[in-house]
């Protein structure tokens, strides 16, 4: 998210006073007032000039005053211009790296195993939420898909993925099937979707039932139907889940606190959808992602920021682990955890036979 030229619109007096107001407010967690800010602002500057400082950063949306207080606190915009602009993240020191380290390097199990570790040393080296997505599966791309039918409203789903690996499925289904309707089902299938991916296939069925349902006979909608039983088996091992450690420690956090607002996010956590489709947008990227507010485009995260990396193994991102937290976490310390932590993952991974 970026907003239209800040440096044009902030001057330097202007960003010192916002840098030193999301500081405060990160560390202390109170609105912070014009005295304060005039107190260890280290400039020769009076309240009421830094009020209308102040009064300019909020007609601007980098500031917002909370209706019980004098004091101000940060907006999302204001976070973000802070985190683009005005934040010196230092190298994470050795004594967390090495920590890292030695507890990846301590696990002797499984690339699974690996990925929970990761999630807990995220979570308990930045009190926050860890979250880290199990490494993706190989590539599997449909070749074909047939169905025949069974007694007793039965269709049995035959997949080949890859060119030559054959899977089979008994579909309990709605109504009986006659033959030439699962063998027009399958033509069209395969007309349609023969080599993609069969991630890509589960969502383009959604897609083209949602979208498309009135451009559709029935026979189509029938075949859309029969392919997305007969993949939905698929979906524990092709989309990508994720291991979360210490949302407990979301529950400390006063912007979270509220039961309604925990509950929403607890769910979310663990239906999965929204975290992972935001989780897929650090796929495509390089290097940390930070989506603060309602940047995530999901209004369960509107009072949380999200930071993110991606994990490689063989030249290749294969997953993302990323720290969940509130808008007013300390950026300049978990942005380098996250960093650090996806590399030592990668090449915890590469080491694995």
């Amino acid at each position: 998210m970026s907003f239209e030229s800040p440096e044009d619109t902030l001057n330097d007096r202007a960003q010192h006073l916002l840098g030193m107001l999301v500081e405060q407010y990160i560390r202390d967690g109170q609105p912070v007032g014009s005295r304060s800010l005039s107190r260890e602002s280290g400039m020769t500057l009076s309240s009421a000039t830094i009020r209308n400082v102040m009064a300019d950063l909020e007609a601007l949306g980098f500031v917002a005053s909370p209706h019980t207080s004098a004091g101000r606190i940060p907006t999302d915009k204001g976070y973000r211009f802070f985190v683009d602009t005005l934040l010196k993240v230092r190298p994470l020191e050795n004594e967390a790296v090495q920590l890292i380290h030695q507890g990846l390097a301590s696990q002797k199990d499984g690339p699974n195993a690996l990925v929970a570790t990761a999630s807990q040393m995220l979570s308990s080296i930045t009190q926050l939420a860890g979250v880290v997505t199990l490494p993706r599966q190989e590539h599997k791309a449909l070749t074909q898909i047939e169905f025949i039918s069974l007694s007793d409203c039965r269709v049995l789903a035959v997949l080949v993925t890859n060119g030559h690996e054959v899977q089979n499925r008994v579909m309990q289904l709605e109504r009986h099937y006659a033959n030439e309707e699962l063998r027009r089902a399958a033509n069209y299938l395969n007309q349609q979707f023969a080599g993609r991916e069969l991630t890509t296939v589960r969502e383009q069925l959604v897609e083209q039932l949602k979208q498309t349902r009135e451009h559709l006979n029935q026979s189509m909608i029938d075949a859309i139907r029969l392919a997305q039983q007969a993949v939905s088996a698929d979906a524990a091992v092709v989309m990508k889940q994720y291991v979360i450690a210490g949302e407990t420690n979301l529950m400390g956090v006063a912007e979270l606190s509220s039961v309604d607002k925990l509950r929403k996010l607890f769910e979310a956590f663990n239906q999965q959808h929204d975290m992972l489709h935001l989780l897929d947008q650090s796929l495509r990227a390089e290097g940390v992602q930070i989506f603060i507010g309602q940047e995530s485009g999901y209004t369960i995260f509107d009072d949380c920021s999200v930071v993110t990396a991606p994990y490689i193994v063989d030249k290749e991102v294969v997953g993302v682990l990323g720290v969940i937290g509130p808008t007013r976490m300390a950026y300049e310390r978990v942005i380098p955890i996250v960093d650090v932590t996806a590399k030592l993952l990668g090449s915890a991974l590469q080491s694995k036979p």
